[in-house]
């Protein structure tokens, strides 16, 4: 039997309609998704909804997060200003496996207009079903961890 998990979710319109497809199929495996929206096409802007979503695997209120906007560059750059959280811009299974295995992401960041929803499916299926390696990749995730004033 699959883990049951708490997945946070958020989209802005151009992610909209793969967000909605997303939480359904989350749903259907037994996940309780906390959709943060954006729930419809009129323009709105992606860093509220990473800023939700990051906020609630933050807090642990869930344990991943998936973010989805036209290009999924906005989402993740947003994502990444939470210093709890290590968002993956993903194109493939490979990379989703690989964000996880390596990075121990708990955020998936896609581009509605860059990947297709079966692509976007199978991606986020690799995201879940993937364990950080932990290992070599512990010493370079301690290095993210520290907090360092930047160089003049």
């Amino acid at each position: 039997m699959i883990e049951t998990l708490t997945i946070a979710i958020g989209a802005d319109h151009g992610g909209v309609h793969m967000k909605t497809r997303l939480a359904t199929a989350l749903r259907d495996a037994g996940h309780e998704v906390l959709d943060f929206g954006t729930d419809g096409p009129a323009s709105v802007d992606y860093p509220d909804f990473a800023q939700a979503v990051c906020a609630a695997v933050a807090q642990k209120r869930a344990a991943y997060g998936v973010l989805v906007c036209g290009t999924g560059i906005g989402m993740s750059i947003a994502a990444n200003r939470n210093p709890a959280i290590r968002c993956g811009l993903v194109h493939d299974v490979t990379t989703a496996r690989l964000t996880r295995a390596h990075n121990d992401a708990n955020v998936l960041a896609l581009g509605a207009r860059i990947i297709g929803e079966e692509v976007a499916l199978d991606i986020l299926a690799a995201f879940l079903g993937t364990t950080f390696e932990g290992g070599r990749h512990e010493r370079r995730l301690s290095k993210l961890n520290k907090t360092t004033e930047p160089t003049p």
